[in-house]
């Protein structure tokens, strides 16, 4: 098996994540890592809210496994744009490590006013401007180590990651994690996504084997919700879905399409949801003034 994977020491860390569990379920698989450059690793100056627009991180493993170069790719499905090359497909979407953001060095609530804060992510910034509009933002891009060498050398007085990453490398630093009910997740946030082709049937078996059904289930009513709102990966809106009895809670917030974010906070069935997922989405558009059970 040739498994494609981004050159960042998280990509790596997060394809041996994957080859330990098909390890346990197929130990006679044999696997090859090759490693790729994406377009959202050499551009490094670009908005990413812009490049996320052609699959930045994830355009050129796409390709090379339409070629038949690579067989697999390994990615934080949160970089996989809703709409995928229509020959490939998520054979495995692996179970959901941490969803939430979080800030260092320091809480929010002990930021001293008018400090910068660094962040690639448009939705993080709108987030920080609605509850600390003293803070300023700017555009912090790079790999996990890059970020926090920027923190060390004071180009920023704290900055946000996602704490799955910051787990999945072992870092240990003092991180705060930010109120979830605030500070929504990117779809899809803390979950990995193994893509294939949709005709290589014997690899999608294989790949069901690490399949996570309670995580699938849950990223993919996000992303549908995304789709709904003809949103990408790095719109200023936030979604988070989660097994809740028979059904799933979703915390949504968007400051993309009205003057004032719309938040909400709703219980959706578990079966037969693409009704709910519509209202969602208008009431997100602001569209609709009430959610309709």
């Amino acid at each position: 098996m040739k498994i494609g994977s981004r050159e960042s020491k998280l990509a790596m860390r997060q394809t041996d994540m994957f080859m330990d569990a098909l390890h346990k379920v197929s130990p006679d698989t044999e696997c090859q890592v090759i490693g790729i450059k994406a377009l959202g690793d050499i551009d490094l100056t670009s908005p990413l809210d812009k490049l996320n627009n052609v699959g930045a991180f994830v355009r050129e493993l796409d390709e090379a496994m339409v070629k038949g170069e690579i067989d697999i790719s390994v990615n934080s499905l949160k970089d996989i744009p809703i709409d995928m090359d229509p020959k490939l497909t998520l054979g495995a979407i692996m179970t959901r490590n941490s969803v939430q953001d979080v800030i260092l060095p320091c809480s929010l609530d002990n930021l001293p006013e008018g400090s910068v804060v660094g962040t690639a992510s448009v939705r993080r910034m709108a987030l920080l401007k609605s509850v600390r509009p003293d803070i300023k933002t700017i555009s912090l891009r790079g790999n996990i180590h890059t970020r926090l060498s920027k923190l060390d050398s004071g180009e920023c007085d704290a900055i946000i990651l996602a704490k799955a990453g910051l787990e999945r490398m072992g870092i240990e630093r003092p991180m705060f994690d930010l109120d979830m009910d605030v500070f929504v997740p990117a779809p899809a946030q803390g979950a990995i996504a193994v893509e294939c082709r949709k005709d290589d049937k014997a690899m999608m078996e294989l790949l069901s084997k690490v399949d996570d059904r309670d995580t699938r289930d849950a990223v993919t009513i996000e992303r549908m919700i995304m789709r709904a709102l003809g949103a990408g990966c790095s719109s200023p809106v936030g979604i988070l879905a989660k097994k809740e009895g028979v059904g799933f809670r979703v915390k949504a917030v968007s400051f993309a399409f009205t003057e004032e974010p719309v938040r909400l906070d709703t219980v959706i069935p578990a079966e037969d949801y693409d009704r709910h997922i519509l209202m969602i989405s208008e009431y997100l558009q602001g569209k609709r003034k009430e959610l309709i059970p």
